[in-house]
């Protein structure tokens, strides 16, 4: 017997389009991850949006053919991870033809607590869905070989309350923005993931 998919129909129509997220960006500085305006950050992350591998480009225009498609991004504009990787989701979306909308993490938290990264409200999220409301498949909250940074660091410091913890964390986070600015590798990586993941529910 089927298992029956999560739906989220109700959620369609409840976020803001990606121009008016990218519009209502407040400007912020993250040190760790040398990133002086969050907002500026964004918008050179979306505009220098290239495709390393036509093959990827024309898959995603391909998928244009499925227009019962819809995606919701989960996240807010303070979040590192969510200022690099949601640019390579606006742009893979676009190309795809697939409606976009974007829900703040604070107004949706029923809906984030039901794609937790390791028990956290980790961000940003891509959830996609079929034109019942069913949710197909998800993205996030940053390519593998991150994530498995991020992984690493919490099991090895469990211990919140530890003398060491904030120092060891700052130097994580270091660590990632570091892998972030070193190159497209973190763009085509999302490229990669999420066309695997398009390809399983598509076929």
């Amino acid at each position: 017997m089927e298992r029956t998919r999560l739906n989220l129909k109700h959620k369609i129509g409840q976020g803001i389009a990606p121009r008016q997220f990218m519009d209502g960006m407040q400007v912020r500085t993250m040190v760790h991850f040398q990133i002086p305006d969050t907002r500026a950050q964004f918008r050179i992350n979306y505009e220098s949006f290239g495709w390393t591998h036509a093959d990827d480009e024309r898959f995603f225009a391909a998928l244009g053919e499925h227009t019962d498609l819809h995606c919701l991004i989960l996240c807010t504009d303070w979040c590192p991870d969510v200022i690099w990787n949601v640019p390579v989701l606006f742009r893979l979306m676009e190309r795809s033809g697939i409606r976009t909308e974007v829900l703040i993490m604070e107004e949706h938290p029923e809906t984030m607590d039901l794609f937790l990264t390791d028990g956290g409200r980790a961000q940003p999220i891509a959830v996609f869905l079929n034109a019942d409301g069913e949710v197909l498949g998800s993205w996030g909250a940053r390519p593998a070989y991150l994530q498995a940074v991020m992984t690493r660091f919490k099991q090895n410091h469990p211990d919140k309350e530890h003398p060491d913890y904030k120092e060891n964390l700052n130097r994580t986070y270091r660590e990632l923005g570091e892998l972030y600015h070193a190159g497209s590798e973190y763009r085509d990586a999302i490229i990669r993931e999420v066309r695997e993941l398009f390809a399983a529910f598509t076929r």
